[in-house]
């Protein structure tokens, strides 16, 4: 699960790849773009920490927000759909959580929910729940999870 690893299977797969952050605030795009010759392959990453940044920069509906929190599958589910459309690329990847200090007894610190949006096929989403390990080991870890499921979306591709 390295940033080296996405990168050269993508270059071998022809797709063009895009990031929406919340929670680790462009950590992701940072890790892929920390690589020389990225940009080959890589395109944007929108680090959409508010909600109204959710809104205008991905398309993330206000009744979904409302309905659902931010931290939520199907805000991750917006935000990958809306990268992918927005960037015109053939995959994107998602994160939107609570990296603490703090949380609540119904989204507790650590919860992080991904998606994942490649072209042609359904937004796949799914929930982290990492613990109350710190923010920057929560933060480390979201990056490490979602390299993973960009690195396995594209051996699938």
């Amino acid at each position: 699960m390295t940033a080296e690893r996405v990168l050269a299977l993508a270059r071998a797969k022809g797709i063009h790849i895009a990031t929406a952050e919340s929670c680790t605030g462009g950590l992701i795009a940072g890790s892929l773009t920390e690589v020389a010759g990225s940009s080959d392959v890589f395109d944007r990453g929108f680090v959409t920490y508010s909600n109204r940044a959710k809104q205008e920069m991905l398309g993330v509906q206000a009744q979904t927000l409302a309905d659902f929190g931010a931290v939520s599958e199907a805000v991750a589910r917006e935000m990958a759909s809306g990268a992918q459309l927005r960037a015109g690329v053939g995959l994107a990847v998602s994160v939107t959580g609570i990296a603490g200090p703090g949380g609540s007894e119904f989204k507790p610190e650590g919860r992080v929910c991904f998606g994942l949006s490649l072209e042609g096929r359904d937004v796949m989403t799914e929930t982290v729940e990492f613990g109350a390990i710190g923010r920057a080991q929560v933060r480390q870890a979201t990056v490490a999870h979602a390299l993973g499921l960009l690195e396995r979306a594209l051996q699938r591709a």
